[in-house]
């Protein structure tokens, strides 16, 4: 699929918009301890870390884990808050056979050209019985995700990423089972007024795959929500757990 290759200008404004403050991750922290016990000596992957906000948050839980973090992007790489962060792809990781104890993927599963290719080699890494944990919005399930509402012409975006029977069908092919799948919510704005704020097309790829003219009708009602709507923003998406 490889929807968009991240360059200076969307690494920037990812890094400027997309990070979930501190506070705000208990929702993940207990959604990824249901599957992933983390210990002393384990080691743990980022896989497309982008700009390391997981990486760091992974660090700071579990001090006694190596964090380890990969990403295509050297945009993406130069702007990370954790250090270090290598060059890899989801079908050429830069570790050894059977060295981790969890792979975590963070809304990359839609920029992974061939999700068979990059099941085989998870599996190659991945030591018996490990986790692939994959958090994203899945083609099919917009429903609890408030950029949609503001900018619907981006589901049709959304329907061309990898749906959760697509993931489970190509990692069942490298011996992969389902080990669970629940929607996990989170507070991705304090408020819509600073939603609409902190707005950068860049950083979202649904935005940049639909028209200007549909971008600027989603600016205008979201803009509308920031004035008539209370409360912080709430969205969930998914996380897939196989192992």
């Amino acid at each position: 699929m490889a929807l968009i290759a991240y360059d200076s200008v969307d690494a920037t404004a990812f890094a400027a918009t997309r990070h979930l403050r501190d506070d705000d991750l208990a929702t993940w922290r207990a959604a990824i301890g249901r599957y992933f016990e983390a210990r002393a000596g384990m080691r743990l992957l980022d896989l497309g870390c982008g700009t390391g906000s997981w990486a760091r948050a992974f660090r700071a839980w579990w001090p006694g884990v190596d964090v380890v973090a990969v990403d295509p992007s050297s945009a993406m790489r130069e702007r990370a808050v954790f250090q270090p962060v290598g060059a890899g792809t989801a079908d050429d990781i830069p570790v050894a056979d059977a060295s981790l104890d969890g792979v975590w993927l963070s809304t990359v599963i839609h920029h992974v050209p061939d999700l068979g290719a990059a099941a085989r080699e998870i599996r190659r890494v991945l030591k018996p019985g490990a986790p692939v944990l994959i958090r994203s919005a899945f083609a099919g399930r917009h429903e609890a995700i408030s950029l949609f509402r503001w900018f619907p012409e981006a589901v049709a975006v959304l329907d061309r990423y990898p749906s959760i029977p697509d993931v489970e069908a190509a990692f069942a092919a490298a011996g992969f089972t389902t080990a669970g799948c629940e929607p996990v919510p989170q507070v991705t704005a304090p408020s819509v007024a600073e939603a609409a704020a902190g707005l950068r097309r860049e950083a979202h790829t649904p935005l940049q795959l639909i028209s200007d003219e549909a971008y600027a009708a989603g600016v205008a009602r979201l803009n509308h929500a920031a004035r008539t709507q209370p409360g912080p923003v709430v969205d969930a998406l998914d996380l897939l757990v196989l192992r």
